[in-house]
C-alpha cells in the first residue's frame, strides 16, 4: 500500500515541478521547496499565490499564510501518530518532517501497531524520494508542457486517497462523516481561503465522531427498559 501511494504521489510531483517553473521559480528553488517544505498542498498554494501576484512582499506574506493554513492539518496527524511511532528526541523531529497526508493515511489504515509503523516509514521514504525526483523531472521539462494539468497528474494523489478511504467506509458513521466532510469542503472551497475548507471539514467530521462515541458510551435507554424499572420499584 505504501509503495502504491508513493508512486501516485511521485507522479503528482511532475505537475508541481512544471507549474513551479512556469510561475517563475528556478529548477533548484523548486527542488529545494520539495525537499524542505515537503507538503504538496502548501507548495501548490505558494506557487498559486506567486503566479497571481508575482514576487512581491505582499505575495510573500500571502503565500506563507496560505501555506500555513493548509499545513495546520498536519498537527492533527501528529497527535494521532505520536503514540504509535513513540519516538524520542531527534527521531521525533525526523518523523514530524515526514508527517503528511500520505504517511498518516497509510499508517492509520494498518491493523496493528507494528504494521502502522512500517507503513509510515515505507511511505515516508518512498514519497520523499519520489516527490523530489519527479519535482526535478517536472521542472526540467516544464517549458515543454503547455499546461501540466491536462495530463491528469493532479488527480493521481486524489485517486490514491480514495483507494485508501474506500475500504474503511463500512457502517453508517464512517459514511456519514465522509459525506458531511465532502459537502462542507465543496461548499467552502469556492468562497474561503485555501486551507479553511480542510480544517472546517475535519472539525465537522470530528464532531460527528464525538457524538457517535458519546452515544456508545451512554446509550439512550429504550422506553421498555424504563417501564421495567418503574415496575420493579412498585
Amino acid at each position: 500500500m505504501g509503495l502504491s501511494v508513493s508512486i501516485a504521489t511521485a507522479l503528482y510531483g511532475i505537475s508541481f515541478g512544471a507549474l513551479s517553473v512556469a510561475a517563475g521559480f528556478t529548477t533548484v528553488q523548486s527542488l529545494v521547496m520539495s525537499l524542505l517544505l515537503f507538503t504538496g498542498g502548501s507548495q501548490y498554494a505558494i506557487v498559486g499565490v506567486v503566479t497571481t501576484g508575482g514576487f512581491t512582499p505582499a505575495s510573500a506574506v500571502s503565500a506563507v499564510a496560505s501555506s500555513s493554513l493548509l499545513a495546520m492539518r498536519h498537527s492533527l496527524y501528529g497527535l494521532q501518530l505520536a503514540p504509535i511511532l513513540d519516538l524520542p528526541g531527534l527521531r521525533r523531529l525526523a518523523a514530524a518532517q515526514f508527517t503528511i497526508d500520505e504517511t498518516a493515511a497509510v499508517a492509520l489504515a494498518q491493523p496493528t501497531k507494528a504494521a502502522k509503523r512500517l507503513g509510515f516509514w515505507v511511505t515516508a521514504v518512498g514519497v520523499y524520494l519520489g516527490w523530489a525526483a519527479m519535482t526535478l523531472v517536472g521542472a526540467l521539462i516544464g517549458e515543454q508542457i503547455p499546461d501540466p494539468r491536462v495530463w491528469g497528474l493532479d488527480a493521481a494523489a486524489a485517486a490514491a486517497f480514495l483507494g485508501l478511504l474506500w475500504p474503511r467506509l463500512r457502517g453508517r458513521e464512517p459514511i456519514a462523516i465522509a459525506i458531511a466532510a465532502a459537502v462542507v469542503a465543496l461548499v467552502l472551497t469556492p468562497t474561503t481561503p485555501a486551507g479553511i475548507p480542510v480544517l472546517v471539514a475535519a472539525a465537522v467530521g470530528l464532531a460527528i465522531a464525538s457524538i457517535g462515541e458519546a452515544r456508545r458510551v451512554n446509550p439512550r435507554r429504550r422506553p421498555r427498559d424504563r417501564q421495567t424499572d418503574r415496575g420493579m420499584t412498585r
